[in-house]
Formats: structure tokens, C-alpha cells, sequence
């Protein structure tokens, strides 16, 4: 096994830390740190970097609550960072390491949620099988609704119809650089309606995050009659685009306002991708589906495909050893 070396993430780091992620086989912007501290305030950060004798080897965007490490609780995906160089060996040697590191220092139980692979720019599945090696437990499944944009995919007869009314209502989609209208007229207080919930950026947060990752963050409007009545804010990687909020007023079934915008982004905007992901459509940690919005991907065309969350005691690093023959 390699001399393996790991430390906490410091301010120092910054530049390494990115340079590292922007070359990486399973990374997106969400993982750079000017995302990653836009809510420092939130989390205890505990993100580590992993070395080989000096060469960085692996990245681990995470926090620490009480005795348990989490890949970052305030990401959609995460996990370790690598580079499409390393082996699974190597991988499997660096997640001992990362078990024994984090069993030294009292921390007991090491939570880890994946990236969906139609995220990653090469297979990288290493740490699935070294989960397995440690006895983890699957401790929630999300299932995606997503389109394989580079193969034929079929739109219902019922979602073309509505997508014709939003024509004949004659809506209007905008690209806007500001959020606020749709954060207060749209969002918010449906939010509140249906679920007593905020979204979990401010208006304030999201745009600051939009200057920082112009490309990677997109807000599209939709108007009736100059007045806004639907709206999605758009996460963009190199393959995948993830409507990270969608959310009409109470016409959007008579307007077809959100079919229509969803056509738009599937067929016009984001065509040149390979992915376009939905995102779940389940509650309690994914043993529950709410059919309708699932049966509405679903008229889009959109396949599932899955990201787990995995728990693993890191006493149980010895479990790694000696596992090549």
C-alpha cells in the first residue's frame, strides 16, 4: 500500500483544491469552493485532500456533525474526486486510508452520497465496490428521471397537446440575469403553500452563485401577457442540465406554461447536451414516489437511472486490507 498523507481543507488550498476538480473525471462546478462557501455559514466544513507522498491524489468535499463525516450535506451529489488516471487499487487503498484517518480522529461513521455516473466524464464506480469491501449499508436509493438527449426519445400525445396550448396562449420565454421576480411571485410562495417550505437558496445566494458560475447557472421566465407565470433556474455541467427549481402559478395547467418551457430547454436550449435530468421524484429518502410528477417526466421521454447514499463504520478499515491477491 502507498504512503498515503490526508488533511483538512484550509483557505491556502484553494487554488489546488480547484485545479484539481477542474481536471477531474467525476466533478462539477458544485464542488468548486466558491460554490462549496457560499453556505460555510450552514456546515461545519471538514473537506479533505488526499496525497500521496506529495501528489494529490483525491479531493473530498465534505462537513462533520458530532461523530459523523458527510460527503457535503449541502450538495445534490459528491463523494471523492479523482482524476482519470487513477486505479481502482489506488482507490480502494485511499478510501482505507480516508476510514483510518477519520477512525483516529473519533470520527465513528462516515456517510457518503454518489454522483449520478451521467455526471461523470469517464466510468467511476470505484468507490461502489470499495463500499461493498467495507460492508457498507445502502442507506437510500434516489431514482432520476433523465433523457438521453444523444438517442431518440418520445413525447406523449397528452405532453405534445399541452405544449401546443402554451403556443396558442401565445407565452413568451425570456433568459433573465435576475431572479428576484420569480423568487417572490413564483417560488416562494408556492413553496409555502404546499409544502411550508423556502427554497433553499436566498434570491441573494443564487445570484451571487450566477456571477461566480455564469455559464453553469441559467434562469429562464415565462409571460402571458407580460406578466410572469412560470419560471426554472437551470444548473449546467459539461453533459447534464438540471432544472435545480421549476414552479408555475395555479394557470400553468390551462396555459401549458411549464410543458412549454420544458420543450423549449429540451429541444432548443440544451439539445447539445447529453443529458437532461429531471432530478427525483420520490419522498421519504426514496421509498415513496409521487406518481404524477414521475408520470410527468416521464411524457417527456425521461429513463430512471439511480444515486445511492451509502454509510460505513470507519472501524471497519481493516476490511480494505490486503484485498489484491
Amino acid at each position: 500500500m502507498k504512503n498515503y498523507f490526508i488533511r483538512r481543507y484550509t483557505l491556502e488550498d484553494y487554488a489546488i483544491w480547484n485545479n484539481f476538480v477542474s481536471g477531474a473525471k467525476n466533478a462539477t462546478f458544485l464542488f468548486h469552493r466558491d460554490f462549496l462557501e457560499y453556505h460555510s455559514d450552514r456546515f461545519q466544513d471538514f473537506s479533505l485532500l488526499i496525497f500521496n507522498e506529495d501528489k494529490l491524489m483525491s479531493v473530498l468535499p465534505a462537513n462533520r456533525v458530532a461523530n459523523t463525516l458527510f460527503s457535503h450535506q449541502g450538495l445534490t451529489y459528491g463523494g471523492f474526486v479523482f482524476n482519470d488516471k487513477i486505479k481502482l487499487g489506488e482507490a480502494i487503498d485511499i478510501t482505507k486510508a480516508l476510514l483510518e484517518f477519520l477512525h483516529q480522529d473519533n470520527i465513528t461513521t462516515f456517510q457518503v452520497k454518489l454522483i449520478p455516473s451521467i455526471y461523470n466524464a469517464f466510468f467511476s464506480e470505484e468507490i461502489e465496490y470499495a463500499m461493498f469491501l467495507a460492508n457498507a449499508k445502502l442507506l437510500r436509493r434516489d431514482c432520476l428521471s433523465v433523457i438521453d438527449l444523444t438517442k431518440p426519445f418520445v413525447v406523449t400525445k397528452t405532453r405534445k397537446e399541452s405544449i401546443r396550448r402554451g403556443e396558442k396562449n401565445d407565452l413568451v420565454i425570456k433568459e433573465e440575469l435576475k431572479f428576484d421576480l420569480f423568487w417572490n411571485e413564483i417560488l416562494i410562495p408556492n413553496l409555502d403553500k404546499k409544502h411550508n417550505a423556502k427554497p433553499v437558496h436566498t434570491t441573494e445566494e443564487i445570484s451571487l452563485l450566477q456571477q461566480k458560475f455564469p455559464n453553469n447557472i441559467r434562469h429562464f421566465n415565462v409571460y402571458a401577457e407580460n406578466k410572469i407565470v412560470a419560471g426554472t433556474t437551470v444548473f449546467i455541467t459539461d453533459k447534464v442540465a438540471h432544472p435545480q427549481y421549476i414552479s408555475g402559478n395555479e394557470q400553468r395547467s390551462a396555459l401549458g406554461s411549464l410543458d412549454f418551457l420544458y420543450n423549449h430547454l429540451i429541444t432548443d436550449v440544451f439539445k447539445d447536451k447529453n443529458f437532461f435530468d429531471f432530478g427525483i421524484s420520490h419522498e421519504e429518502n426514496g421509498r415513496k414516489i409521487n406518481e404524477g410528477l414521475l408520470f410527468w417526466k416521464e411524457s417527456f421521454g425521461a429513463k430512471t437511472t439511480g444515486q445511492d447514499y451509502y454509510q460505513v463504520q470507519t472501524s471497519d478499515y481493516y476490511l480494505l486490507e490486503n484485498i489484491m491477491l
